[in-house]
């Protein structure tokens, strides 16, 4: 198990190319993440639209408490400075 304070969360759903998209370059820079999938459970997409206040996914919240919505591989990268 992976400590949830260390992890990157990602919520979003096997049908968005952003989520996909993003899931990719995760898996690619080899960081520790967790998948929330939206469209499982009512409650995980209301807790991704309270966290970004939009309705819009992927939402990635990084261990320390901030979050990128629909980010660019870019802006990924930049935040975790690699």
């Amino acid at each position: 198990m992976t400590d949830s304070a260390s992890t990157i969360t990602m919520y979003g759903a096997d049908w968005c190319r952003d989520c996909r998209r993003t899931e990719a370059l995760l898996n690619e820079l080899g960081v520790d993440w967790t998948k929330v999938d939206v469209e499982v459970s009512a409650e995980a997409a209301a807790q991704a639209q309270a966290i970004s206040g939009r309705t819009n996914i992927p939402v990635v919240v990084f261990p320390d408490g901030s979050h990128l919505v629909e980010p660019s591989d870019d802006a990924v990268r930049q935040k975790l400075g690699v």
